[in-house]
């Protein structure tokens, strides 16, 4: 990984330009985030075992309690929506009978797409963490960075980088067996 020595990338998995992002607080990584981050990695399997893009989400309360889960189901469903962040919003809001998800921790393994991460600042989750970006879709810092303004009413907190190449090669992988052998910078 890259990071400060001129390669334009900033110490993240497949980063090529990171905008400023006024809209959150960047976070260092916590002692528990690769616990929860494997534990969305499972979820991420058990989405391409199913077919699915491998990406898994963790909903985690403010006192270390797993509230909810969720992996990509857009073909199992036929939902556009059924993202794995999506899927684990809806839950934990069902769980904590809210739908402010306030001092909640959101683990997924891939940089959420513009859709889930409008949820998650709906949903008013606090803290974000994700491992490898998405450079085609991401809405963090990578396709449409929409945490470069300010929201309205919102700030979340962002970790990024968490387990990274895992996330990066579990979506490499699935993409190459589906594709063939296409470059890293083909698929991401």
């Amino acid at each position: 990984m890259g990071g400060g020595d001129g390669d334009g990338r900033d110490g993240r998995v497949g980063e090529k330009s990171c905008p400023p992002l006024a809209g959150c607080r960047l976070e260092e990584p916590r002692e528990e985030d690769e616990r929860f981050m494997r534990l969305a990695l499972r979820h991420a399997a058990l989405a391409a075992e199913g077919g699915e893009v491998p990406v898994g989400a963790v909903l985690v309360a403010e006192n270390g309690t797993v509230v909810a889960a969720g992996r990509n189901q857009v073909e199992h469903r036929c939902d556009p929506t059924a993202h794995a962040e999506i899927m684990a919003v809806r839950e934990g809001c069902r769980c904590l009978d809210n739908w402010r998800l306030l001092n909640c921790t959101l683990y997924t393994t891939v940089e959420p797409c513009t859709m889930c991460l409008s949820a998650l600042l709906a949903a008013r989750v606090s803290r974000l963490v994700y491992g490898s970006p998405d450079v085609r879709l991401g809405g963090v810092r990578s396709w449409v960075p929409l945490l470069e303004k300010k929201h309205p009413f919102h700030s979340i907190a962002v970790t990024e980088g968490v387990l990274g190449e895992e996330a990066q090669s579990m979506m490499v992988n699935f993409f190459r067996g589906r594709r063939g052998e296409l470059s890293t910078d083909e698929i991401l």
